[in-house]
């Protein structure tokens, strides 16, 4: 039975069906559904399926034959105003495509959502794991975590006992690829010198190519009902942005940012720009959960996956060469990059 890819372009999906095709299994196997075919997709000799997952009608569609999906399909964003489409594309649309897998007698489903709905704190020191509950106070503060946190309980509660149900839980995606700066943008803005100001917060992050590298192995050896964390390396956001200075030679921001000037700041900075219909350099929800602990360490992922995440230095490497000749016109984006 075919396998089924939603999501199949975005930064994740592209690596990932490009990984499932490199498998003996082989592209005639492969079923991606996405809202438009680029012409890489269609040169990787898949079965296409143009459409939405918030149409019932695509979903039936795109669900026939199929035994296994990969729901990666999404929507990121840090603007309020995108609540509204977050929580269809995240949560009606989960919802649709589990009612048609269960239609259709699919029998598995590894959803992609994000650490975000499990290891976010105030403080460096915890370290939450998949037991943990869920920081609802915390992850409800912006349209995006709140979704994702939706859409995890709308998967299990369609899937029941239907379908049996893994869900992957990556950090911050990193590496080559993300065309659409969903995930590395805020690298892109420490490159072109926006970011003025230290967060007192950390991070998370994973390579995009060992998210979709552990996504099959969850597929064939995830525990039904369960959830895996998947991540790298724990950093401040003065330690990650000393790696980039050390990698690039663009100067890290010598101040740190304290209480909550920074924040009205980067408010009162992004309605000027919207006013004049022009895209703020940074987001204020940007600054806001800047301020928080992204912590966690993926010992369950590792013991039941086999996850092992690639040398930081590749990955922040990758990345800074990508979007220096993607989105910066530096034809010779690593011979100014220092490993």
């Amino acid at each position: 039975m075919k396998i089924l890819v939603t999501g199949a372009t975005g930064f994740l999906g592209s690596h990932l069906v490009r990984e499932l095709c490199a498998e003996a299994a082989g592209a005639g196997e492969i079923r991606a559904m996405a809202q438009s075919a680029p012409a890489w997709l269609r040169a990787l000799g898949v079965e296409i399926v143009e459409g939405s997952v918030t149409s019932p009608a695509d979903c039936a569609r795109a669900v026939q034959g199929v035994g296994r999906i990969y729901h990666l399909a999404g929507m990121v964003s840090r603007v309020p105003a995108d609540g509204h489409k977050m929580y269809a594309v995240h949560v009606e649309g989960t919802r649709i495509l589990g009612e048609a897998a269960c239609a259709a007698g699919v029998g598995r489903m590894v959803l992609c959502s994000t650490s975000g709905t499990i290891a976010v704190s105030r403080r460096p020191d915890e370290m939450p794991d998949e037991t943990s509950p869920t920081p609802t106070d915390i992850c409800t503060r912006w349209p995006y975590y709140a979704s994702k946190m939706y859409q995890e309980e709308a998967a299990r509660r369609v899937c029941a006992d239907a379908v049996e149900l893994v869900i992957v839980n990556p950090s911050l995606l990193l590496g080559p690829g993300d065309d659409r700066l969903s995930s590395t943008r805020d690298v892109l803005s420490f490159l072109a010198r926006d970011i003025a100001l230290t967060p007192p917060g950390g991070l998370n992050f994973v390579d995009v190519r060992d998210v979709a590298a552990v996504l099959p192995v969850a597929m064939e050896r995830g525990v039904p009902g369960a959830r895996y964390l998947v991540g790298g390396y724990n950093w401040t956001f003065s330690e990650f942005f000393g790696r980039l200075e050390r990698l690039t030679k663009v100067a890290a921001p010598r101040l740190a940012s304290r209480g909550k000037l920074p924040l009205w700041a980067a408010r009162a900075q992004a309605a000027v720009y919207r006013h004049w219909g022009r895209k703020p350099p940074i987001e204020p929800a940007s600054v806001e959960m800047a301020e928080y602990f992204w912590y966690f360490e993926s010992t369950k992922a590792a013991r039941e996956l086999r996850f092992q995440p690639r040398a930081a230095a590749e990955t922040l490497f990758d990345t800074v060469a990508y979007l220096r000749t993607h989105f910066m016109g530096e034809s010779k984006a690593t011979s100014a990059l220092v490993r």
